[in-house]
């Protein structure tokens, strides 16, 4: 190597450490600079070409060249940079001026950069300053922080979303943080009547291991009993053995929805020692896992389902139930979702989740479960054929010794084949529906039911009701009264001959 190259390169070197400072300063734009002007001379460098020669066969002047060769030899690739002028980034127009367009562009409501340019160069005529040019303005808009500019015209909310730092967080252990969330899913379903209707989902998911403990798929908008439903299958053991996540949380995170904010999820979780936790109002950021959970959920297995939605609108034509719909979800979750490796965790949700093994905390009985969890509830009086409920009978043989008795009945609207008899806030047994034993009637169903019948009802009497005009006889037009003429009246000074 050419004896005038180990300046440089102990330029590079060198003890200060100006030099690192300065080439570690660099951006990946200037660091792409100094390199295509260090490829000209690096013929020079490694094999002694004339510099001459190097930079016509580079295409570069020779004087461009030279003055290079002489920067790189005393701040090494670092002096390779185009140099910055000391007032890039600083106007030269009046400080006043400029504090006037930026003040404008800060204001609410969200002025253009015609109409600051506009109002600034009336403000410059008026003052006696130099008048700004477009180009001006929009470059003293541009240096503005864009953090500023967005919680100036957007508000906070835009800000925290955009710019705010945020601390991801993951719990400790399974089972020491549950989150819970809904969404509309983008598939169109058929309903009992067959009817197209758009389902939601309810996911109760684990922080620690990304698991899903418990899943709801419904129609309708959120409520405390999906809620709760969603829990109970969560809490609860599985009868799959592939799902084998169960037990009581420590702490609930949820959002602040109607069915959260419920008294009886409060009450719920006060009962199960769980801790409830509620996120900032407008925040979302902490319900990423669940929200990243639901957009996996819509893009891999709804997109190639029949009835898939894009904009709201079906691209295929619908054929699943919400049952078989139910059942696709639940399958993808326990073979496919929890099987592979998450990005995050770097293992899968079922192994993080059952990690070296721990006893999950578990509520004595499904029927104290129940007691807690299952909304629905009204008193009930025994009667010597069963018990009456929406519509229904319930006979059980151990109602035989509680006839005229007080009783709490708790029930799934899933299925009102069966119900759940409570006396003095013990159960005392399940009672079933001798008309749908071994079918399954849902409360939709029956309300659904008592709406047609109601307005089979109303048809027949708004039918009946039209039929009076035509049935009676039709009376006989009142005789025409004869119109008197008024006379004019007359003021008093019209009388007075004079």
């Amino acid at each position: 190597m050419p004896s005038h190259t180990r300046p440089a390169a102990s330029a590079d070197r060198s003890p200060s450490g100006h030099t690192s400072d300065a080439l570690a300063s660099l951006t990946e734009v200037q660091r792409a600079e100094a390199m295509e002007r260090y490829a000209v001379l690096r013929p020079h460098l490694e094999s002694g070409v004339p510099l001459a020669r190097a930079a016509a066969m580079a295409k570069v002047p020779v004087r461009s060249a030279q003055r290079w060769l002489a920067r790189y030899q005393h701040k090494g690739l670092a002096g390779l940079v185009r140099p910055v002028r000391r007032d890039a980034g600083q106007s030269r127009l009046h400080p006043e001026l400029v504090a006037l367009i930026e003040g404008l562009a800060l204001q609410r409501p969200r002025k253009t950069a015609t109409r600051i340019h506009r109002e600034a160069g009336a403000m410059a005529r008026k003052q006696g300053w130099p008048v700004p040019s477009y180009s001006g303005v929009h470059g003293i808009l541009s240096r503005l922080d864009p953090a500023m500019v967005t919680l100036a015209q957007d508000g906070e909310a835009a800000y925290r979303n955009q710019y705010e730092l945020m601390h991801r967080y993951r719990a400790a252990a399974p089972n020491t943080l549950w989150q819970a969330d809904h969404t509309m899913l983008d598939v169109v379903v058929l309903d009992a009547k067959d009817k197209l209707v758009r389902p939601w989902l309810t996911v109760v998911l684990d922080d620690h291991s990304r698991v899903v403990a418990g899943l709801m798929v419904f129609c309708g908008a959120p409520s405390a009993l999906n809620t709760a439903l969603a829990l109970r299958q969560a809490i609860w053991r599985k009868s799959d053995p592939a799902w084998p996540v169960c037990g009581i949380p420590e702490t609930l995170y949820v959002d602040h929805g109607a069915d959260f904010t419920s008294s009886h999820v409060a009450q719920v979780c006060t009962d199960l020692k769980v801790r409830l936790v509620h996120s900032a109002v407008a925040r979302p950021q902490g319900r990423g896992k669940v929200e990243r959970l639901f957009g996996t959920i819509n893009t891999e297995l709804l997109a190639t389902l029949p009835g898939h939605t894009c904009e709201g609108q079906p691209q295929t034509p619908p054929a699943l139930t919400l049952t078989e719909l139910d059942r696709v979800i639940t399958a993808f979750i326990t073979d496919t979702y929890h099987t592979r490796i998450h990005s995050e965790t770097g293992e899968t949700p079922l192994a993080a989740w059952q990690g070296k093994g721990f006893l999950p905390r578990m509520p004595e009985s499904l029927e104290e479960l129940d007691l807690l969890l299952v909304m629905h509830a009204t008193p009930r009086r025994v009667r010597r054929d069963g018990i009456a409920f929406e519509g229904l009978r319930f006979t059980a043989p151990i109602l035989s010794a509680f006839v005229r008795e007080e009783v709490t009945v708790r029930y799934d609207p899933r299925d009102l084949s069966e119900i759940r008899v409570f006396h003095r806030g013990r159960f005392l047994c399940r009672a079933v529906s001798l008309e749908h034993a071994g079918s399954s009637v849902t409360l939709k169903d029956i309300q659904a039911a008592r709406r047609e019948h109601r307005q089979a009802l109303r048809e027949g009497i708004r039918e009946r009701v039209a039929s009076i005009p035509e049935l009676l006889p039709r009376p006989e037009p009142p005789p025409p009264v004869p119109r008197t003429r008024t006379r004019l009246r007359l003021y008093r000074d019209e009388d007075d001959p004079t």
